[in-house]
């Protein structure tokens, strides 16, 4: 049996006629940067999550970037967030010369623990970047009023979660900024790279839009030192195709992650956890075993496909080797980076897929 980690394929193939149509109105009108898709897009998007303001970009990285920036965050300044994410996370924080400060994960969620982040605030801490991992949001409320105690800003990464929802407000709109990436193989992605700030601060939004865009409020005229960070019109037309779907397709995520807990209740593998106040839009569909290499060897034998997300702590990466943290102070994050492995996971992936994997997994 075929099976795709992710299958791009099955999308486009039900959307084709729509995506098609969308490119090539954009490359009939050559408006292939800053075009209207993009300003239609921007106001979709902020109907969808609630914020008043979204600034779309290059990716998910740059809007972590441009969130920092508008912050005014600088050499020297601390950061808080997760040790247990992809690195561009802590990786903007420390290309502004600022300083990653880690805190480990809780054990059910794999999100920041936020009992364990007022030990790590310092007269130099500037912000906290929780990431809502695999798709479900972080514990907001506690993390924004520890920010509010200390006078800090809360950066929501929601680079995975776009679509989730905790305690009835949209992932993206839970904080003073969040930001997502519409990277192909995100829940709501394009056919490149893309992302987007979004805030309901009205002097944030301006400045941030500034950044992204050279500095410049007006043509040639730099109130900042900005990057080019814009999101192409073609990718923007797309992204307005599949976001009219996309409301159709998590609840089909979640059904797809519902069958594979029951397919895999009791077996060798911990399933995911989701709190009840609060949504996922499955980013991934990460299990726990404590056999992984072996079970993926098997399983690629068999014709599914796995990764690992994460296989190292942000801690242990060589780019932060001079932070000198101990691993010690990370058991949680420790554990779980050894034993995590996500499987093939999408809207299109079908029952007798599931079954199949599922009984590849159990060894029958």
């Amino acid at each position: 049996m075929k099976i795709n980690f992710i299958d791009l394929q099955a999308q486009y193939r039900k959307y084709q006629g729509e995506i098609d149509e969308a490119i090539h109105a954009v490359l009939e009108s050559s408006q292939y940067i800053m075009g209207k898709d993009v300003t239609q897009l921007e106001a979709e998007m902020c109907a969808y999550t609630g914020a008043k303001h979204c600034i779309s970009c290059s990716s998910g990285t740059d809007a972590l970037l441009l969130a920092l920036m508008a912050c005014d965050i600088k050499p020297g300044d601390e950061v808080i967030t997760t040790p247990f994410t992809f690195i561009a996370t802590a990786e903007m924080i420390a290309f502004l010369g600022a300083v990653p400060v880690f805190v480990d994960i809780d054990e059910t969620s794999y999100n920041i623990d936020p009992r364990l982040i007022e030990q790590k605030i310092t007269p130099k801490t500037r912000a906290i970047i929780p990431v809502a991992l695999y798709g479900q949001p972080a514990d907001m409320d506690e993390i924004n009023a520890i920010a509010s105690r200390h006078n800090l800003t809360v950066i929501e990464d929601a680079a995975q979660s776009f679509g989730s929802e905790y305690k009835g407000k949209k992932s993206c709109n839970l904080s003073r900024i969040g930001c997502t990436s519409f990277f192909p193989s995100k829940p709501l992605g394009c056919y490149g790279d893309g992302g987007a700030v979004y805030t309901s601060d009205d002097e944030l939004a301006g400045k941030l839009r500034q950044l992204m865009n050279h500095g410049q409020g007006e043509r040639y005229k730099h109130k900042y030192i900005g990057i080019n960070g814009r999101l192409d019109s073609i990718q923007a037309a797309i992204l307005r195709v599949k976001l009219k779907y996309f409301d159709e397709e998590v609840p089909v995520r979640a059904a797809v992650a519902s069958r594979y807990n029951e397919l895999l209740a009791g077996g060798e593998v911990v399933t995911p956890f989701v709190k009840p106040d609060r949504t996922s839009v499955y980013a991934q569909y990460s299990v726990r075993v404590k056999n992984r290499d072996a079970l993926a060897k098997r399983l690629n034998e068999q014709g599914v496909p796995t990764a690992v997300h994460y296989p190292i702590p942000l801690y242990r990466q060589e780019a932060f080797a001079g932070l000198s943290y101990d691993a010690a102070e990370f058991p949680v994050a420790e554990r779980v980076s050894s034993e995590i492995m996500s499987l093939p996971m999408s809207a299109f992936l079908t029952v007798e897929q599931q079954k199949y994997i599922a009984e590849a997994i159990h060894g029958k």
